[in-house]
Order: C-alpha cells, then structure tokens, then sequence
C-alpha cells in the first residue's frame, strides 16, 4: 500500500476541489477546435457572403444635385431632345452613307444624251452631294420618327424592354410605307419591327 500512494496522491492532486453547497457546478471546458470545421467556415458551405458597402470603406461623397443639374437630365431625358440628337445623328450618318455608295457606283456624273463622255470631276462631286443630302434626310427623318416613338412608347409603358423597339419600329415602318398604299405599308411594320429586334437583341 505504500507503494500506491503516490498514485492516489495524485489522483486526488488532479481531480477539481469539489464545489461548495450552494454554489452552480464550473463550466466544462470547451472542445477542441477541429481544423476541418474552421475551413467549412471560411472556404466551405458555411461561409457567409460579405455584402459589399462602399459607406462601411468611406466612399465617394455624392453632393445633392443643384436644380440647374436636374433641369439639363430633365431636358436631356425629354422626348423632344432624343428625337433631336437621332435626328442629327441620322443626318450624319446618313450623308456618309449616300457619298460612300455614290463613290462605288459607276454610274455617277452619267450623262443619258451622252454615254460615251466621261463626267468630270466637278460633275461627280457634284452627284456624289446630292446623294449623300437625300440620304441623310431619309436617314434624319426617319431615326426622328423612331426616336420619338419608341420614348412615348417607353413613357406610356413605363417599361424599358425590346417591346419597345418592337412596336416603335412597326409605327415607324408603317407610316413611312403607308404612302406608297396598305400592302406596303404593313410590309414596313413588320420588316422594320424585326429589323429592331435584331438590333436590340444585339446590342442588349
């Protein structure tokens, strides 16, 4: 038995004092933290999506608009003014492309009394303008049209999808074939309706 004590000693020396009458048990100890349930969490399933706030970083400052701010988005969100820049922008674009086909036909500065005189260049210039002039009020004319459609569309709608583009086009294709009579001017419609579908599609 001597030989033990030393063993019971310790036994005793280890175990926890016993808690007074009265007083609530000690807390156990906390588990050991596993390695594989910390990666769950930063890594695995577990893991919480950050949501990102600029303010939380100090962000940029946003001063308030002055009124002469809202009024030119005012005026530049108008209908008015998007018909405008699509009318000048069809202008352009439509006067380079009447002088870029009139500089590949042959056919311009042709004299029909005289075929078999060459046109000078004052001739083809000349024709080469009053190409690219009919082209680009056809082209002003109509991307006005179709520009101003498609806002009041947008405003009536209160929705900015292709439908839009859809029926603004068909309007547009529509008014401008019914002068040549109904069969042209349905033919329009839908000819210009899917050719807007396409472009928005594209660009979208």
């Amino acid at each position: 038995r001597g030989a033990e004590c030393p063993w019971v000693c310790k036994c005793i020396m280890a175990a926890p004092p016993p808690s007074a009458p009265g007083e609530p048990p000690p807390p156990p100890p906390p588990p050991p933290l596993q390695y594989s349930l910390l990666l769950q969490h930063l890594v695995g399933d577990k893991r919480q999506p950050r949501v990102w706030d600029p303010a939380t970083l100090g962000g940029i400052p946003c001063p308030p608009k002055s009124e002469e701010q809202k009024m030119v988005e005012r005026v530049m969100e108008s209908c008015p003014f998007k018909a405008a820049l699509a009318c000048v922008g069809g202008f352009v674009l439509g006067g380079a492309f009447g002088i870029f086909t009139a500089g590949i036909d042959t056919n311009v500065g042709f004299d029909p009394k005289d075929p078999y005189r060459t046109p000078t260049a004052k001739e083809v210039l000349k024709d080469m303008g009053q190409r690219g002039i009919s082209y680009a009020k056809n082209f002003a004319i109509v991307g006005a049209m179709f520009s101003c459609t498609e806002c009041v569309v947008e405003s009536y709608r209160g929705k900015s999808d292709w439908k839009n583009s859809v029926i603004s086009g068909c309007i547009t294709g529509g008014a401008i074939g019914f002068r040549a009579g109904l069969k042209a001017g349905v033919i329009g419609c839908g000819g210009f309706a899917a050719f807007s579908a396409a472009v928005d599609y594209y660009l979208r």
